[in-house]
C-alpha cells in the first residue's frame, strides 16, 4: 500500500521528471566512459582543477579536523575558510563524497552531478504540480526542458552553482504563496537555504525575485491595499531570509572585504558589450565550447516546445494585458542584461565574472519555461494565427543566425540545420489535431527530450576531459609521500614540491604547503607572494620559486621531489601525471631522506626551516616592504636579515655574466630591461649566458613579468627549465648551486620577433652567510605543544630585549594572542603577517582564530530563528 501510494496518479509525474534527465545524463557520461564506467572522469577546467581538491578538503574537515571549517593552513600558508565553505562546500549533495576517498572520488562527482539533473527536474515538476499549472505528462514535460537548459550543460563544470535549479523554483513557490495566501515562511525559509547553500547564486536570485514579484504584483493584483500588504511581506520575507542566513553571511561578507571585494569595478561603462543579436546565435542547439568559456554570450537554450509556448503566452486572452505587459519588461530587462554593461555589473555584483560569462542566465531559463507552461494548456492546442506568429519570430531568428554565421564562430551549419528541423517538427506538432490527447503528451515529452539531449550532446562533445588515470595515479602518489610525511613527524611544518597538478594539492592531500586557488582568497597573500618572487594572480599563488631564504623563513621543513626515471617507457608514463613546474638546484643542500621517499617521489629535509614561529628583532615591526622598490630577491635579503638584527647587505649580491652569445639576435651591450630583435625573423633566435660559479653558492636569475614561455623558451645547460607559465610580477629562478669551477649556460631561444629582457639579473646568495643568520633565528624557537587548525600553543624563550615572536601566520583580525594567559595585541609585520610583542624570558603563547563577524551573525540568525518559532507557536495558539 506505501509502494502504491508513494508512486499514485499525483506522484509519478515528479518521479518521471526526476528520473528522466538523470538518466538522459547517466546515458550519456557513460557513453563517453566517466568514471566509474570507464578511463574518463568529469574533471574539467575549474573542477578538475580547484573544485575536486576542495571537496576532499571538505571529506577531510568532516571526518578529521572540525576545526579546518574555520582556518585551515591548507589554503596557501594559512588563510580563512568560512567564505570558501560558503561559496564552495555548503551544498549537502557533497556529504555524497565521505564515501569516495582518495581517487575515487571522481565517481562521487558522477553521481552528485546526475542526481543534480535529478533534482533540478523534481523541484520545477513541484512547483508546475503544487501550483497546479500543469498536470500528467506535460510535468515532466516542461520539468526536463528546465533540468536540461543550456545553462545547466554549460556550468556542468561548475557543479558548485548547480543546486541553484533545484533551490529557485522552491523559492518562486514561495513567491506564489505569498500572493496567494499571505503567507511568508516557506518564501523566507526557500531563500534562506538558498543564500546558505550559495550565497553568491542567491544574490541572482534575490535580484529575480524582486522582478518576479513586480510580474507577480500584477498576476495578482486586486487593489491598493493589498498591493501594499504584499510589498510589506516581500520586504520581510527577505529580510527573514537573510536575517536566518546571517550566521554564515556576516563571515563570508568580512572575508570578502579581504579578498575579492577588493577588485570591483570602479568605473561603468554604459554602453553594449557586443551586438545584441549574437544572443540569437544561443537558440540553436551545440552553441557551447571551450571558446565560449572565457568570453561568450549567455547560454540559455531550452526546448522549442517551451519557446513556443512562451510566444503563445502573448497570444492566449485568458491572461490580462497588464499581466502581459509586466512579463514583456521582466523580459525585457533580462535580455538587456545579458549585454548593456551596467545591468551585466549590478547581476554579478559589480565584478566582471572572471570566465563563465552571464552566470545569471539561468534565471531566463527559468522564465522562459515557467510562463510557457502557464501558457500551452493540457491538449497543446495551438491556432493557426498563432503558429504563423512562431514560424514568423522562428524564421527572423534563424534567418538572423544564417545570414552573419561567420561573426559566431560556434554556431555550425549543421546544428543550424539540426535546430531548423526541431523546431519544425515541434511547430507541426503543435499545430496538428490531437485526437487521443495522452498519447500526444508522451510525444510531447519525447520531442523534448530529444531537443535536450542533442543540445547536451552536442555541446558537452566539444569538452576534453582529465583521464582517471592521470587524475587517480597523481593522487596516490601525492597521498603516500605526504602520508609517509605526515607518520614521521606530527609536529607542524609546511611542504613544498617541484610538481603540480593544481593549486590546492595541499587541500587534495590534507597538508600544509602554500599554494592556493580559490575565488575567496585574501589580498595580502597573493602580494606578497608576488613581491618575494613567486607566481601570482588574483585568486591564486604557486610556490615554484622558492629560494633558500624564502624556504627557511615559510618553515618548508619538507620537500617533495620528482625521481628521474630510467627507461624510455617509465619517463613517458611518468611525464604524464606529475607535472614538473620547478627546477630546484638548491634541494642539494637540504637532507634527503630515503624513509620518506619512494619509486616515485624523493623527499628532502630543510635543516634551514624557521618553524611557525621564532623570536626576532623588533625591526621587523617598522620594516616597510614595497612591491614598487627593489627586486624579489632584494626584498627577501632585507626581510630575513632584518628578523635576524644583521646588516641587510652583502647577503645577496648581483653578478655579471661571464659571456653572452647571440644568435640571429641583434648584440645589445646592457642587458637588464633591453629589447633585443631578431636579424632574421624567418630563423630562430637565441641567446646563451654563460657563468662559471668561483664557488658553491646558490644562484639565482630574475626574470621580469614579460619573460614568459609565451615569449620565449628557456634552458638550463641544454635542459628545459621547469617553471610555473604565468606570473605577473618578477619571479626569482634557481639555476645553479654547488657548482664551483663548472660553466652554467642560461639559454633563451625567443617565439616572437623581439623580447624585453625585464628585470633579468644574475643574483649570488652568500651560502655561508645565510646560514650564519639562520643560526641566530633558529636559536629562539615557538616550541608548540598543541596546534589544530584555529589554535596554535607553544612556550618560547625570548633571549634579548627588543624581540618579538615572528610568525608565517598571515595577519587576521580573526587571531586572538594570549601571553602567559594574558590577552594582548598582536601585529602586523610587512603587511602580511601576524608578531607578538614579548619581553625577555619564558613566555606560553597561545594564538586562537575565531572568525570575524561569527558571533554577531549567530545571533542574529539565533534571534530571527527563535522569533519566528515563538510567532508560529503562538499564532498556533490564538487560532
Amino acid at each position: 500500500m506505501k509502494i502504491r501510494r508513494f508512486f499514485d496518479k499525483r506522484t509519478w509525474p515528479l518521479w518521471v521528471s526526476f528520473w528522466l534527465p538523470l538518466l538522459i545524463m547517466t546515458g550519456y557520461f557513460i557513453y563517453r566512459h566517466m568514471a566509474p564506467f570507464g578511463s574518463s572522469s568529469l574533471l574539467t577546467v575549474d573542477l578538475g582543477q580547484q573544485y575536486v581538491d576542495l571537496f576532499a578538503y571538505f571529506r577531510h574537515t568532516l571526518l578529521h579536523d572540525p576545526s579546518a571549517f574555520f582556518y585551515s593552513f591548507s589554503k596557501t600558508i594559512g588563510g580563512e575558510m568560512v567564505g570558501v565553505w560558503a561559496y564552495y562546500l555548503m551544498s549537502p549533495f557533497n556529504l555524497i563524497y565521505l564515501f569516495f576517498p582518495g581517487q575515487s572520488i571522481t565517481t562521487g562527482i558522477f553521481l552528485v552531478t546526475v542526481l543534480k539533473y535529478g533534482c533540478a527536474g523534481l523541484s520545477f515538476a513541484w512547483l508546475l504540480t503544487k501550483t497546479h499549472t500543469q498536470k500528467g505528462w506535460l510535468v515532466p514535460t516542461f520539468s526536463t526542458a528546465y533540468a536540461m537548459m543550456g545553462w545547466m550543460i554549460a556550468n556542468q563544470l561548475n557543479m558548485i552553482w548547480l543546486d541553484t535549479t533545484a533551490i529557485l523554483p522552491l523559492v518562486i513557490l514561495g513567491l506564489e504563496r505569498l500572493f496567494k495566501t499571505g503567507k511568508v515562511r516557506y518564501f523566507a525559509g526557500w531563500l534562506a537555504v538558498m543564500l546558505i547553500d550559495n550565497y553568491y547564486m542567491g544574490y541572482m536570485v534575490i535580484l529575480f525575485s524582486c522582478l518576479y514579484w513586480l510580474y507577480g504584483a500584477t498576476k495578482y493584483w486586486q487593489n491598493f491595499k493589498t498591493f501594499c500588504v504584499h510589498v510589506l511581506k516581500f520586504a520581510w520575507g527577505g529580510l527573514l531570509a537573510v536575517a536566518l542566513s546571517a550566521w554564515i553571511l556576516l563571515p563570508t561578507l568580512w572575508a570578502l572585504m579581504q579578498s575579492k571585494a577588493k577588485y570591483n569595478v570602479t568605473k561603468v561603462h554604459w554602453k553594449f558589450e557586443y551586438a545584441p543579436w549574437k544572443m540569437l546565435a544561443k537558440f540553436v542547439t551545440g552553441t557551447f565550447n571551450f571558446d565560449q568559456m572565457p568570453s561568450g554570450q549567455p547560454n540559455f537554450y531550452v526546448a522549442w516546445l517551451a519557446i513556443f509556448a512562451f510566444i503563445l503566452f502573448f497570444c492566449r486572452r485568458k491572461f490580462h494585458w497588464t499581466v502581459k505587459v509586466s512579463t514583456l519588461l521582466v523580459t525585457a530587462v533580462l535580455i538587456l542584461s545579458f549585454c548593456y554593461e551596467p545591468l551585466d555589473l549590478l547581476w554579478h555584483a559589480d565584478q566582471f565574472p572572471v570566465w563563465y560569462p552571464y552566470r545569471f542566465s539561468f534565471v531566463f531559463c527559468f522564465w522562459i519555461v515557467w510562463i510557457g507552461a502557464q501558457a500551452l494548456t493540457d491538449r497543446l492546442t495551438v491556432k493557426w494565427w498563432q503558429g504563423t506568429i512562431m514560424l514568423l519570430l522562428t524564421a527572423g531568428i534563424f534567418g538572423t543566425v544564417y545570414l552573419n554565421i561567420k561573426h559566431v564562430t560556434y554556431v555550425t551549419q549543421a546544428n543550424l540545420l539540426i535546430t531548423i528541423a526541431l523546431a519544425a517538427v515541434t511547430l507541426i506538432f503543435l499545430l496538428v489535431p490531437k485526437p487521443r490527447i495522452q498519447l500526444y503528451q508522451i510525444i510531447a515529452l519525447l520531442i523534448v527530450a530529444v531537443d535536450m539531449s542533442i543540445n547536451a550532446v552536442a555541446s558537452l562533445n566539444n569538452l576534453s576531459y582529465v583521464s582517471q588515470d592521470e587524475f587517480g595515479n597523481y593522487t596516490k602518489v601525492l597521498d603516500q609521500t605526504v602520508n609517509q610525511i605526515k607518520a614521521s613527524n606530527s609536529g607542524f611544518y609546511r611542504i613544498g614540491k617541484t610538481f603540480t597538478r593544481t593549486k590546492d594539492d595541499p587541500m587534495q592531500a590534507a597538508y600544509n604547503g602554500a599554494d592556493h586557488f580559490s575565488s575567496t582568497f585574501e589580498s595580502i597573500i597573493p602580494n606578497f607572494f608576488g613581491s618575494i618572487g613567486q607566481p601570482d594572480g588574483d585568486g591564486v599563488v604557486a610556490y615554484t620559486n622558492g629560494t633558500l631564504i624564502s624556504d627557511s623563513l615559510l618553515d618548508m621543513q619538507y620537500f617533495m621531489d620528482k625521481n628521474v626515471p630510467t627507461s624510455q617507457k617509465s619517463n613517458a608514463d611518468y611525464r604524464s601525471y606529475i607535472p614538473v613546474t620547478s627546477t630546484k638546484p638548491d634541494l642539494q643542500n637540504y637532507q634527503k631522506s630515503s624513509t620518506l621517499s619512494n619509486t616515485k617521489i624523493s623527499t628532502y629535509k630543510n635543516p634551514y626551516a624557521l618553524g611557525l614561529g621564532f623570536g626576532a628583532s623588533d625591526n621587523i615591526t617598522k620594516l616597510k616592504v614595497s612591491k614598487t622598490t627593489g627586486d624579489p630577491i632584494a626584498r627577501q635579503e632585507l626581510i630575513y636579515q632584518t628578523l635576524a638584527n644583521r646588516s641587510t647587505s652583502g647577503l645577496i649580491t648581483a653578478e655579471n655574466f661571464d659571456q653572452v652569445i647571440f644568435q640571429n639576435v641583434k648584440r645589445v651591450t646592457t642587458l637588464t630591461g633591453s629589447v633585443v630583435n631578431k636579424q632574421n625573423l624567418a630563423k630562430t633566435g637565441s641567446i646563451y649566458f654563460k657563468f662559471t660559479p668561483p664557488t658553491n653558492d646558490s644562484y639565482y636569475i630574475t626574470l621580469g613579468s614579460n619573460l614568459t614561455t609565451s615569449n620565449a623558451s628557456y634552458y638550463i645547460n641544454g635542459k628545459e627549465l621547469k617553471q610555473y607559465p604565468t606570473y605577473r610580477h618578477t619571479i626569482a629562478v634557481n639555476v645553479a648551486t654547488n657548482s664551483k669551477g663548472k660553466t652554467v649556460t642560461f639559454g633563451i631561444q625567443m617565439k616572437k620577433t623581439s623580447l624585453w629582457l625585464q628585470n633579468f639579473t644574475l643574483y649570488k646568495l652568500n651560502n655561508a652567510q645565510f646560514k650564519q643568520s639562520a643560526k641566530v633565528l633558529q636559536q629562539e624557537p615557538w616550541h608548540l605543544t598543541h596546534h589544530s587548525s584555529r589554535q596554535l600553543r607553544g612556550t618560547i624563550n625570548i633571549k634579548k630585549a627588543h624581540q618579538v615572536l615572528m610568525t608565517t601566520i598571515p595577519y587576521s583580525r580573526g587571531w586572538h594572542a594570549t601571553v602567559d594567559g594574558k590577552a594582548v595585541t598582536t601585529n602586523k609585520v610587512i603587511n602580511t603577517f601576524v608578531a607578538v610583542p614579548l619581553s625577555q624570558g619564558k613566555h606560553t603563547v597561545t594564538l586562537t582564530y575565531r572568525p570575524p563577524m561569527l558571533l554577531t551573525g549567530s545571533l542574529i540568525s539565533g534571534v530571527a530563528a527563535i522569533g519566528t518559532v515563538a510567532w508560529f507557536t503562538l499564532k498556533r495558539r490564538r487560532d
